[in-house]
């Protein structure tokens, strides 16, 4: 056959080399400029590519075509595809065709990757054989051109999903569905969560979907009567109208069962040795140890894996502490909900450092959280009127500057031994910054000058 890859970054290059690799003809178009290492990958390979066009002649000779992610159905390149009635994939389901390989799938809203990353550090901490792939930036076409994983953890967006058609996890997992990316899905949050449910479409009586119970949107959408699938439905709570599979007994320990409704006793499993902060996490965590047991770990593996998990930078990551407080970078945190669980999850008084550019917020779930718990509001941003007219009156202390070297030196002057710095914007970081990962450096890196005297 001859494949056209649509996009030429991670996903797309990997998808390239793989289909190289299985015997057919190649052709990558990328309508942008393409990073200098994935050219050296595609040259080293004798791969014909293109940048910053596509030429449609050639992109009309594809008996099949592995789109990007990032590519909207509406693109002009899509359209004339689907006009031919060209077949469209994606990379996750080219990988699919060519592994034996045991997928455990992650998606959701919020809270994919950490759950991707804990579910992958439990498993290769207790020896398994297992790769990291997906949204999490490693392609899982191009791992399987050696394939020596017996397990690949796969974080799987929804623009993943929907150019899949027979990928088969063997465990699929869905954290959440809250309105995101509505523009792609005709503004319609049941296309959005429909194009989520895709992971557990071809899954059958011997796979696996975790779900969240305590997910309104899931349970709205999801047709559980009718799929095959074993179905595990965790919660943050025992609940009666549900054969939970996981659910806390109290704070710091869970209880998993892997035949709910069967009468039999559950595993306890600590997870008090884990350094994951909030609710979310608590579900996060929750999602992945049933992954971990469904894979065959014991409790004691368990625990010990969550007690060395790190997770990835800027999502609640504790960066250092001056003068007995901690300070905990949480720049990801780029939205209201995002925020509203860092401050939720925090037990401490916090001094708060929040702000950016405002994406239409609407700070109303924040007041009830600043008024309990935040000493004091550092305003961060060019434009901090909106924040200062929803939480004056509401903190005991406000004060703004568009410095973040000042903005960690006065938070250290604010906090008493014991209170957390929590820099979680509920904000894009645009103003100030190149984007999250920016800000959440020069954080960290103004917290340790700071600490070095």
């Amino acid at each position: 056959m001859h494949y056209v890859i649509l996009g030429a970054a991670e996903s797309g290059v990997g998808a390239a080399l793989l289909a190289q690799a299985k015997g057919h003809t190649v052709f990558v178009s990328d309508k942008s400029p393409i990073q200098e290492r994935y050219k050296e990958k595609l040259t080293r390979a004798g791969i014909p590519f293109e940048e910053n066009q596509h030429t449609m002649e050639e992109v009309l000779k594809a008996d099949e075509v592995v789109k990007s992610p990032g590519i909207p159905e509406k693109a002009p390149v899509i359209q004339a595809l689907r006009t031919q009635n060209t077949p469209i994939i994606s990379e996750i389901e080219l990988a699919g065709r060519y592994t034996q390989a045991k997928c455990i799938c992650i998606t959701g809203t919020n809270g994919k990757t950490t759950t991707t990353l804990l579910t992958y550090h439990l498993l290769k901490e207790a020896g398994m054989n297992v790769g990291l792939a997906g949204n999490v930036g490693y392609s899982l076409a191009e791992q399987i051109l050696e394939d020596k994983h017996e397990y690949y953890v796969v974080e799987l967006s929804s623009f993943q999903l929907d150019d899949t058609y027979e990928f088969q996890p063997w465990v699929s997992v869905l954290l959440n569905i809250t309105p995101d990316h509505l523009d792609r899905y005709g503004y319609s949050l049941e296309s959005y969560a429909q194009a989520k449910l895709r992971i557990t479409q071809t899954q059958d009586s011997e796979q696996y979907f975790i779900y969240n119970a305590d997910d309104e949107t899931i349970q709205r959408y999801f047709p559980a009567a009718l799929r095959p699938v074993i179905q595990l439905p965790f919660s943050l709570h025992r609940r009666p109208d549900f054969q939970l599979a996981g659910y806390y007994t109290h704070e710091d320990c869970l209880c998993t069962n892997l035949v709910p409704g069967m009468g039999l006793d559950g595993e306890e499993v600590s997870v008090a040795n884990s350094p994951l902060i909030g609710q979310h996490n608590r579900q996060n965590m929750l999602a992945a140890v049933l992954c971990a047991r469904i894979a065959g770990l014991s409790a004691e593996q368990i625990e010990a894996g969550l007690a060395t998990f790190r997770n990835a930078d800027h999502r609640l990551q504790a960066v250092g502490e001056i003068g007995g407080a901690t300070f905990i970078n949480d720049s990801k945190a780029t939205n209201v909900e995002a925020a509203w669980y860092a401050l939720d999850g925090i037990r401490q008084p916090i001094i708060w450092i929040a702000g950016g550019t405002d994406k239409g917020n609407d700070y109303s779930t924040l007041i009830p959280l600043a008024q309990s718990k935040v000493k004091a509001l550092i305003c961060l941003g060019v434009d901090n009127e909106k924040l200062k007219a929803n939480f004056s009156g509401v903190v005991p202390y406000l004060e703004e500057t568009q410095s973040v070297t000042e903005a960690v030196r006065r938070a250290a002057e604010l906090a008493a031994p014991g209170d957390v710095v929590l820099l979680s914007p509920a904000c894009a970081s645009f103003d100030l910054f190149r984007n999250y990962e920016d800000r959440g450096r020069q954080f960290a890196a103004a917290v340790a000058e700071l600490q070095n005297g």
